[in-house]
């Protein structure tokens, strides 16, 4: 058994400082589907090319009905920094205790965090999740695919 949650788990309350102000999960789900990033650092190439990947196919992610979230251990006021600068449509959300990076499964260790997407549905669980090696992504195109299989599925 997994020592983090996983596909059909119920997903827990992520509340936590973001760049749009109080972050909650279960308030975000009532509106539709959330997609959270977990990703290792702001600011560093990989994590720039794939939330900028996000945010340029943003329109997508709405179309299917799902909201997008950055979530990482950086502080609220280098998020605040980073969306600024590549002018995100979404959240960055700061889990600087690394609590729900840590039930979400993202902790590479006790510090780091590694490449994590959980699709979580309006019925508040877990549809999908993909973990990566620091150095990969999933590109907006990927995730279509993903999205739109899941919400053709009974």
């Amino acid at each position: 058994m997994s020592s983090f949650l996983d596909v059909g788990d119920l997903a827990p309350e992520i509340s936590l400082p973001s760049t749009e102000g109080p972050f909650s999960l279960h308030e975000r789900l009532a509106e539709s589907a959330v997609l959270l990033v977990f990703y290792p650092k702001d600011k560093t190439l990989v994590c720039t090319r794939q939330l900028c990947n996000y945010r340029d196919h943003l329109s997508m992610f709405e179309e299917f009905g799902v909201q997008v979230v950055g979530i990482n251990q950086d502080a609220l006021e280098s998020h605040e920094a980073f969306s600024k600068t590549y002018k995100f449509g979404f959240p960055l959300v700061s889990d600087v205790e690394r609590k729900a990076s840590h039930a979400y499964g993202a902790l590479l260790d006790l510090f780091k965090l590694h490449r994590v997407l959980v699709l979580v549905g309006e019925d508040g669980r877990i549809w999908w999740r993909h973990s990566e090696l620091r150095l990969f992504r999933r590109d907006a195109e990927e995730l279509r695919r993903v999205i739109a299989d899941l919400r053709a599925s009974p």
